[in-house]
């Protein structure tokens, strides 16, 4: 049953489109602009960071060491390929085998460590370690250093400068995760809609094709993920989406097996969701028929539709959970500290966007597409977002927290400042709810009014039956003489004719009922108030799948800090090189500048002083310091320079190796108290 609308002056029909084209374009605009902000149109950055290595990076060794061993943050997945060892003829030297290996005795336990045996027999000279692997939450990662046996030489190695995870396959796979959450949202979020707010949906078209298509979407989308799996984390090229072996080693890891669990529990859900908008849909417009009726059948139609709600809700319950499951536990909340906390908790995150956004969807569809929506299933939807709102606020505090650290990393990383972006969005979004709550209030407030009015006219239109009946029997006969000649004008009617009189009767009964539900001020208020929310929610969705693709923020400080950085434009130096670089760590008294000499400034073995000054060109001091130095066209580096204080704002390091000639970056890491520090990189040419 619908409510009685009040007759007013219907909108302008070229109103509401040129409202969604509006708004729709507005939202393409958006999400193109989240797709352009640091982190969102490069490749994934690497979630594991590479935190020592034995060798270590630059070092020289005077015998051969008997394996290469690298200390990672995270658990990473490796192959026989991941871990290579070059001489420097670019002859291979490692077994091919690489492990895990136990922490060392008496070293530092922290990490997880890997390694590769070498050859006996290894000539000196410089040897490159070029490393590929996949973190544990299922982006690849990749990187390369060089140590030296008994002392350095030229080498012909060159690394591939390629970001991991780029390439065609790693924007098809970056659409493919955006596509996958888009239909996780549109699938459940539109079935919940249907069952707890509004039972009758499943018969309205548009809300049906919504839920389908989010199947169908996710469904696809996970097909090629898993498809595209294995070039993503190697190739980067799409000759191996087919090819069976590079398919077997996908299926043989996690990501591997939560894509085909996916898939398993999408055929549960088809099952689901034809029920839903099949026998589901059958037995609801059973209970509508009966509706006005008493008696045992009215009651056996209300007791099926009620059986077969409990056991969709049932079914959907668990296969929601399961397929929130293969994100949550091959992704970032499976790394890192407490993830037994932290899987059911993102568990919960996921359900709870899935279920505001999507029903959010299916409602505004079945605002603008549908008949008038009943007040009762706009106010039951409305308390259910509330309560996903209050879930996202607490599992969103929560993973905050665990992938950012500090307060600092909110502005100084991608994460951080795209997490800051997703708040500001869901505030947004929750105003715009509220503006939909106080509509639908109004709704309820006039829904109550008009029931009040057609009480008055029903008992108006007894009053007149009452009347009629006593009209004379004549009258009767002639209406009856009427409706025999209308019968028999009836008769010579064609079926074809009759047919297409009754499809105008409905269309025009159609048309009617639209203008009525147009006409209506307080639902055309409540359709534009949802339109708004669903268009900043497609925003949403898109900042939350970029998060997942980026480096969280604790991992990227952690990088930051071990002398991880980006390329300046080159400065050349010739002889004994002195770079003088101004910092401004943002606390008090952080303001100064570093002059890093290198003697004699040629490849080889090298001193280096490290001086700071501040703005009266005084010594400075800092209680920490780090130089560390980078050559990107071998992919050298960083390596990092043991410091030793010599005096006030003076550091200095002897026979530290830069290895080999070329434009070198040199990164001087300064911090002034327990949070200021900042990072200046500059480049040098080295002879």
């Amino acid at each position: 049953m619908t409510t009685a609308v009040p007759r007013t002056t219907p909108r302008s029909p070229s109103r509401a489109p040129r409202l969604v084209r509006t708004l729709l374009s507005a939202a393409l605009l958006a999400v193109f602009a989240v797709l352009g902000l640091p982190g969102g149109a490069t490749p994934a950055g690497a979630h594991a960071v590479l935190t020592g290595s034995t060798p270590a990076q630059g070092d020289v060794v005077p015998e051969a060491p008997r394996e290469v061993t690298l200390v990672f943050t995270e658990s990473v997945a490796l192959s026989d390929d991941s871990i290579r060892v070059l001489a420097p003829d670019g002859e291979r030297v490692d077994t091919g085998e690489p492990g895990e290996r136990p922490a060392e005795d008496g070293g530092d336990g922290e990490g997880f460590r890997y390694g590769v045996e070498l050859r006996d027999g290894l000539a000196d000279g410089t040897y490159t370690v070029a490393w590929r692997a996949v973190s544990a939450d299922s982006h690849p990662i990749a990187g390369g250093f060089t140590f030296s046996i008994g002392a350095p030489s030229e080498t012909s190695v060159t690394v591939s400068g390629e970001e991991p995870g780029g390439g065609s396959a790693g924007a098809l796979y970056d659409t493919a995760r955006y596509v996958a959450y888009a239909g996780w949202v549109l699938l459940v979020g539109g079935a919940v809609f249907v069952l707890a707010c509004r039972p009758g949906a499943a018969r309205v078209r548009p809300v049906r094709r919504l839920v389908v298509t989010g199947w169908v979407s996710l469904t696809a989308a996970t097909i090629a993920t898993l498809l595209l799996r294995g070039p993503y984390t190697g190739s980067g090229g799409l000759g191996d989406v087919l090819d069976p072996g590079v398919i077997r080693e996908v299926l043989e890891t996690r990501q591997g097996t939560a894509l085909v669990s996916r898939l398993l529990l999408l055929a549960a859900a088809a099952l689901l969701v034809s029920i839903l908008f099949g026998a589901y849909a059958r037995q609801d417009a059973a209970v509508d028929a009966t509706g006005n009726a008493t008696g045992e059948d009215a009651g056996d139609a209300a007791r099926e539709r009620r059986d077969l709600a409990i056991g969709l809700a049932v079914g959907g319950a668990v296969v929601s959970i399961g397929l929130a499951a293969t994100w949550a536990m091959a992704e970032h909340a499976s790394t890192g500290i407490q993830t037994e906390v932290a899987i059911p908790l993102d568990i919960v995150h996921l359900l709870a966007v899935a279920v505001w956004l999507g029903g959010l969807a299916a409602l505004l569809v079945d605002l603008w597409r549908g008949p008038a929506v009943p007040r009762e299933a706009v106010a039951r939807f409305s308390r259910l977002a509330l309560c996903c709102v209050s879930a996202l606020v607490v599992t969103g505090l929560y993973q905050s927290w665990r992938q950012v650290g500090d307060w600092s990393a909110l502005v100084s990383t991608s994460y951080g400042r795209l997490l800051l972006l997703k708040v500001g969005l869901v505030v947004l979004l929750v105003g715009v709810a509220r503006s939909s709550r106080r509509w639908t209030a109004r709704l309820v407030d006039a829904a109550a009014a008009n029931k009040e009015t057609e009480r008055e006219e029903e008992e108006e239109k007894q009053e007149k039956g009452e009347e009629a009946r006593r009209e004379p029997e004549s009258a009767g006969h002639e209406q009856a003489s009427e409706g025999t000649e209308a019968t028999e004008s009836a008769a010579v009617l064609t079926p074809e004719r009759a047919a297409q009189l009754a499809r105008q009767r409905d269309a025009m009964e159609t048309a009617r009922r639209r203008r009525e539900r147009d006409a209506d001020p307080v639902r055309s208020g409540l359709r534009r108030s949802v339109l708004v929310e669903a268009v900043i929610a497609i925003v949403v969705l898109a900042v939350t799948t970029l998060l997942t693709g980026t480096e969280p923020a604790r991992t990227a400080v952690a990088a930051d800090r071990s002398g991880t950085a980006t390329t300046e434009r080159p400065s050349v130096g010739a002889g004994p090189i002195s770079l003088v670089t101004p910092f401004d760590t943002g606390g008090p008294e952080g303001k100064g500048s570093a002059r890093l000499d290198i003697d004699p400034g040629r490849s080889g073995d090298n001193t280096l002083h490290l001086r700071l000054t501040d703005p009266e060109d005084r010594p400075m001091d800092a209680p920490e310091v780090k130089v560390s130095f980078t050559l990107e066209e071998r992919d050298i580096g960083p390596l990092t320079a043991p410091l030793e204080k010599v005096a006030e704002g003076h550091w200095t390091a002897e026979g530290f190796q830069l290895p080999l000639s070329g434009t070198w970056r040199a990164s001087v890491t300064v911090r002034t108290s327990d949070i200021d520090q900042v990072t200046e990189r500059t480049t040098f040419l080295l002879p």
